[in-house]
């Protein structure tokens, strides 16, 4: 068990050592291994004991060189922070479990997401296909993400992190999964840097974020506004569509993106991401909902229309509308052969079709996938269903 130290005046990060596997914290929920570590603290998967080994994230929080009474001080504003982030309740977002401190540690506990981050699903793609994503799967990733955003952004929670590292593709459903906010790890770092007697103005500013997706007022100033987050959206899309680090889009002399050079897309969509990656905050969008509108424009949509596909002629017929559990099945089972392009598949598969019967539906979508195994397995697959 850990232990906490009530003689020491001063608390080095370095003293909290990493938690050994077996570890139970708060008699609770035992360590497993450790899933990452950051600037911030560490990652474990644990197990919660009290709901039949249940699989939990154990977030960590380290803060560095801090006093034992400032950490006793944090421990109200850091649940009141916490409470926060408990009201969130959106299927693309991690549920958060709990907050808890033991001795001089200090954890949130949220639900544990079995995937894999964009950033290795890119990796991957690239390794495997020497192709990064295509505009269309772009846009529909955006379009799969743009909704949490909004949803986050209405209840008044900026994430301050968005990367291709903290959006995943969960095994158990098709959109993307928005994780690792960096909400909790600001008010830590304000808790930590304003109650300090000789901290300088500048100190007070949490930075949280990444630099090459983080916007400049969040870097500079660290200061975070809705379109802050919209900016990091934006750098993370260029990122899937040209399979490159944001370093390499960015001109080093005048710090302008240089990022047109390196692919070739539709104007339209080539504006949207320009205006998310304005410099200025105001130039940006100001909300999720105008990109989503801007993303739904006819000249954008005629260019999705447009994209090369093979095609299933189906004559119509009068039937009745497929049973909705099925379809998402379908598109469960689709994402398997086709990744975050099979929603933005099915609906159009849908559209051209509107009578189409359930059969006739795993047909068309099994001409689509450009795989002839994985088109195979998908039928398999949908028969078992």
């Amino acid at each position: 068990m850990l232990k906490a130290r009530q003689t020491h005046l001063t608390i080095n990060a370095v003293m909290l050592q990493e938690i050994n596997p077996g570890t139970l914290i708060n008699n609770r929920y035992q360590v497993q291994k450790v899933l990452g570590r950051g600037g911030f603290g560490r990652t474990y998967l644990a197990f919660d004991i009290q709901r039949f080994g249940e699989s939990c994230v154990l977030k960590e929080f380290v803060p560095e060189n801090t006093k034992e009474d400032l950490v006793r001080k944090s421990r109200e504003l850091f649940e009141r922070e916490a409470k926060i982030l408990y009201q969130i309740n959106h299927p693309q977002i991690p549920k958060f479990l709990a907050w808890l401190t033991e001795g001089d540690r200090l954890f949130i506990v949220q639900e544990y997401i079995q995937g894999k981050t964009y950033s290795e699903i890119l990796y991957e793609r690239l390794s495997q296909q020497k192709v990064p994503f295509s505009e269309v799967e772009v846009i529909q990733w955006l379009r799969d993400l743009l909704p949490v955003l909004t949803y986050i952004h209405l209840q008044n929670i900026i994430h301050r992190d968005i990367s291709l590292d903290n959006v995943m593709l969960s095994n158990k459903q098709s959109k993307p999964v928005l994780i690792d906010f960096g909400v909790v790890k600001q008010k830590v770092t304000e808790i930590f840097s304003t109650t300090e007697k000789n901290a300088s103005p500048f100190a007070r500013d949490s930075i949280v974020g990444k630099v090459g997706y983080s916007p400049p007022e969040q870097i500079y100033m660290g200061q975070c506004y809705p379109c802050s987050d919209i900016y990091a959206l934006g750098v993370s899309a260029l990122v899937l569509l040209t399979g490159k680090m944001p370093n390499l889009l960015i001109d080093y002399l005048t710090l302008k993106w240089q990022w047109r050079s390196h692919i070739s897309i539709s104007e339209p969509l080539g504006k949207i991401l320009d205006k998310m990656l304005a410099e200025q905050p105001t130039q940006r969008y100001q909300s999720a909902n105008e990109v989503f509108s801007a993303l739904q424009s006819t000249a954008l949509r005629h260019t999705i229309s447009n994209e090369p596909t093979q095609t299933l002629e189906i004559p119509p017929t009068v039937t009745t509308p497929i049973n909705p559990e099925f379809l998402e099945l379908c598109r469960q089972e689709l994402s398997r052969a086709v990744g975050p392009f099979a929603s933005l598949l099915l609906e159009e598969t849908l559209s051209r079709f509107p009578n189409i019967t359930a059969s006739q539906l795993v047909e068309a979508l099994m001409a689509e996938i450009p795989h002839q195994k994985r088109a195979e397995e998908f039928r398999k697959r949908m028969k078992l269903r």
